[in-house]
């Protein structure tokens, strides 16, 4: 049995794979690759698409997921914080660019209905490109990402009443009065569903999911959750993009929000691109090459116009002209739901076909020229903020962007030279305890619902997450971590996400804990740069106690131990850990090791003397690579460097030659 839509799906991902490779090597988008792919599958060029309604559908479900996402990631907290952006910057944006449309489409001597239903196009923004490219640069944190943001979401929201209001323009509702009462009363309702779903039902259905389990009950509880508030949202006659995003405003007040992105983000990404392959479909090419320069004059109109706009937008908020040129670059162009929004104006005779066509062309090229714009946005802002000003305006910005850089400074408090303990088990529990009691940030991470709620109540920062999803690690940046401690006991998920946290960084020093001595040459070759296998430390605890009825010292002992450890168990097996990792390859020399000590007593022939008076190299045997002193580190350690007590000084040697020194300055 042949599946018409099959046929879709692999000619245009087909086309695309090809077409988006192409556009890697030439370091272009991957969207305008999806909007060529559409244009040479559309009915203008090769005629390739013969179930165009069900590519259709696929494109509103990927719709559907970029709003869900959007909707988890701001979560009612942030959307409250940034209510007045939301609110005062989306409405001004809207109706200034709906009323400085109309009248330019009024002064052509269009009908001032037709004008004003332009102006509902024009005032929309395209939520899909902006905000993926935003979250791509990792941007939409910022000043200007804030802006696009809450502009973007109000447009999102405003959409709903254009929709109802297009027949009352084109003279087909009797009572209008009756229209925005229900479409109130449906927005109320709506809201106290919401609440309600946030409040009680959601949080109790994923904590039962959580204790199940199971990996494959959590995806689906999360996308039926997204289409089943999505699916509400259009039965009372609102759009399934809104309900799509008030269910992910829902999860993210919950600690699975940044598990249920993870999941979500691979259906994304595949169903967001036939929404661009879809409008790149609708182009008449024909029509296009005819009135090209008009469009390009009517691409430049559009451009102005909303840039003005923004600029007035950021002017009532009160930011700087950064922010503004930044946002204005962002949001210039024609959005996805203008593009729904027409097709009701078509029916409802405010848009004759030609004027479809070009407001279809003006939507692709605006949409085509966004990614470059956002790519070059700080170029672009640079150059406009060099243009001679006055010296009181130049004065005023500069305040602006001092102030603003402060308060971006103030809300950063991301994880940075951190430790990332993934798994809360017992090693996880242990190394936990030892990173708080000594200072050291680090976070946890883990997916079993039972040791999440028990490093809560003992106050451990923890994140519900699968560690092997990029979007975790991204989440509490691994990049910027200092080291990472693999705890778990699944080795094929510590493969995973040895791979993982190397995508993000190489430099990351990663620390493995195995059950078996076979497991250590894989992990190594991932990129590993520690591996500590139990079935070793469970040997050495079994010949420690050993030697101890054999009457052997502690010294002695301790001697043993640090060279069968120093020489990553050697001794012990055959198997030498490898590691690939080239410039970053791991310090592997026998019997030799970088430690710290700590200077605790004076009464020595070391401390208070510079290292060629004390003769510490000769007599000991090892190289200073280091000292801190209170909150600073000396790294250029020269003959007449000194020590002093309180130091920590970072040593390379024989663990016995670091014992002996180890003894000499400690109390």
């Amino acid at each position: 049995m042949e599946i018409p839509l099959l046929k879709e799906i692999v000619v245009v991902l087909g086309i695309s794979i090809f077409i988006i490779l192409g556009f890697q090597k030439l370091k272009l988008p991957s969207i305008l690759g999806f909007l060529l792919a559409g244009i040479i599958v559309g009915p203008s060029a090769f005629n390739l698409l013969s179930s165009y309604h069900e590519v259709e559908l696929l494109s509103e479900i990927g719709i559907i997921f970029l709003l869900f996402v959007i909707g988890i990631e701001l979560s009612f907290s942030g959307l409250m914080k940034m209510r007045r952006i939301v609110f005062l910057g989306g409405g001004v944006q809207v109706i200034g660019t709906i009323l400085l449309t109309s009248l330019v489409v009024y002064a052509f001597g269009i009908s001032y209905n037709t004008a004003i239903f332009i102006g509902f196009l024009i005032a929309l923004s395209s939520t899909a490109i902006v905000l993926k490219m935003l979250q791509e640069r990792g941007e939409i944190s910022q000043s200007h990402g804030r802006l696009a943001l809450g502009i973007l979401i109000f447009q999102d929201i405003i959409v709903v009443p254009m929709m109802l209001l297009t027949p009352i323009l084109a003279g087909k509702s009797d009572d209008v009065t009756m229209t925005i009462i229900i479409l109130i009363a449906k927005l109320v309702g709506l809201g106290v569903v919401v609440w309600i779903l946030q409040k009680y039902i959601v949080p109790q259905v994923f904590k039962m999911v959580v204790k199940a389990k199971n990996r494959e009950l959590f995806i689906l509880t999360t996308i039926v959750f997204c289409f089943a508030i999505a699916w509400l949202t259009s039965a009372v006659g609102l759009s399934l993009a809104l309900g799509a995003f008030f269910a992910g405003l829902i999860i993210s007040e919950s600690e699975y929000s940044h598990q249920a992105t993870a999941n979500v983000l691979p259906f994304r990404e595949i169903f967001i691109s036939f929404f661009f392959i879809s409008v790149g479909s609708l182009l008449d090419l024909s029509f296009f090459a005819e009135n090209v320069l008009y469009i390009l004059a009517f691409v430049l109109i559009v451009l102005l116009v909303k840039m003005i706009i923004i600029f007035v937008t950021s002017a009532v908020l009160k930011l700087n002209v950064k922010t503004a040129m930044m946002t204005a670059l962002a949001v210039f162009q024609v959005g996805e739901f203008s593009l729904l929004l027409s097709t009701v104006g078509v029916q409802n005779d405010l848009l004759t076909q030609d004027m479809y066509q070009y407001f279809l062309a003006v939507s692709i090229m605006t949409m085509a020229l966004t990614p470059f714009f956002i790519q070059k946005s700080d170029a672009l802002t640079a150059y406009f903020l060099k243009v001679p000003l006055p010296k009181r305006v130049r004065a005023r910005i500069k305040a602006q962007k001092m102030a603003l850089s402060s308060n971006e400074e103030d809300q950063d408090d991301n994880w940075d030279d951190h430790v990332v303990i993934i798994g809360y088990g017992i090693n996880g529990k242990n190394i936990a305890r030892v990173t708080r009691s000594t200072g050291i940030p680090y976070v946890i991470v883990e997916i079993d619902y039972d040791e999440i709620q028990e490093a809560k109540r003992r106050n451990h920062p923890v994140v519900y997450g699968d560690a092997s999803e990029p979007e975790i690690l991204k989440y509490i940046n691994i990049q910027k971590a200092r080291t990472a401690v693999i705890a778990i006991s699944d080795p094929n998920a510590t493969k995973k996400i040895i791979s993982t946290i190397r995508l993000f960084s190489q430099t990351v020093h990663t620390i493995v804990r195995t059950r078996y001595v076979k497991e250590i040459e894989e992990n190594m070759k991932l990129g590993a740069d520690e591996v500590i296998p139990e079935e070793f430390e469970t040997s050495i605890e079994i010949f420690t106690r050993v030697l101890k009825q054999y009457m052997i010292t502690h010294d002695e002992i301790n001697r043993i131990v640090s060279n069968i450890r120093s020489s990553d168990y050697e001794m012990l097996t055959s198997v030498k850990p490898f590691s690939a990792k080239g410039a970053f390859e791991q310090l592997n020399i026998p019997n030799k090791e970088v430690a710290s000590l700590h200077v605790q007593h004076k009464d020595n022939d070391i401390v208070g003397k510079s290292l060629i008076e004390s003769q510490l190299s000769q007599k000991y045997n090892l190289v200073v690579l280091g000292i801190k002193r209170g909150r600073y580190y000396k790294s250029e350690i020269k003959p007449t460097s000194k020590i002093e007590v309180d130091d920590i000084i970072y040593i390379f040697g024989a663990p016995k030659d670091i014992n002996a020194l180890n003894k000499v300055i400690k109390i």
